[in-house]
């Protein structure tokens, strides 16, 4: 019999209404999406990367409405093009949902996937109460319908995987967003902002140019030193 999944709070309202300010602040000091993201709420990012000489690219599939109707298949086709093209394994970068599409792919297919890195991703146990969209997630995604092992979710896949998170995340409870027990090649990093302000966010794109610029082989733990002590409070 499954154990019941532990209650987790959602974030403080007050978090919650003040994600869209924050968001449009990290915007001004200035790619998977997140549910109900496209590929243009990732653009800013991809271009950032696109221009360190990376080959990045969009999911290609509109809105992000979850695992349903061939997404996770379709997924595989795109990731599976990419390596063909590129010949070596991608990494993959997710934001909220879009990094828990990329672990699932990861967790199946690790000889195809570099690395994982999501932003805010609740694939921490208890976040179906942890997340604010969750019931509208749940009405688009029934759980029974769901083609993922919604019991592995937590677990870290095996390949290199760093999970951003933010303890002023508005959207999901930022306790679900980092990886607990995880193995020799897994860390999280705390960031300072908000859930919907992730992709725009200056502090973010440092840290994943700085992640995919680390060799899988030789991979290492991000340090923080000196300024790092300011701008990403915490790495475990």
């Amino acid at each position: 019999m499954t154990e019941p999944e532990p209650f987790v709070p959602p974030p403080h309202f007050l978090l919650a209404l003040t994600e869209a300010h924050r968001a449009m602040l990290e915007a001004a000091c200035l790619g998977l999406p997140g549910f109900l993201g496209s590929d243009s709420y990732n653009r800013a990012l991809r271009r950032f990367l696109s221009g360190l000489n990376y080959g990045v690219h969009g999911w290609g599939m509109g809105v992000n409405l979850g695992p349903r109707d061939g997404v996770l298949e379709r997924l595989l086709t795109r990731l599976e093009q990419l390596v063909e093209r590129y010949q070596s394994p991608v990494s993959l970068v997710g934001h909220s949902l879009g990094g828990i599409f990329a672990r699932e792919l990861a967790r199946a297919h690790p000889d195809k996937v570099r690395q994982v890195i999501s932003l805010g991703s609740p694939f921490g146990e208890g976040r179906m109460t942890a997340s604010i969209p969750a019931r509208l997630f749940t009405a688009l995604n029934p759980p029974s319908e769901i083609p993922v092992d919604q019991d592995m979710l937590f677990v870290a896949p095996p390949v290199p995987t760093t999970a951003i998170y933010s303890k002023g995340d508005g959207i999901v409870n930022w306790q679900t967003t980092h990886q607990k027990n995880g193995h020799t090649r897994s860390q999280s990093i705390q960031v300072r902002g908000s859930h919907c302000g992730m992709t725009l966010n200056p502090s973010i794109w440092l840290l994943v140019a700085e992640c995919l610029a680390t060799d899988p082989q030789r991979w290492r733990p991000f340090a923080r030193t000196r300024w790092r002590n300011l701008v990403y409070p915490s790495v475990h």
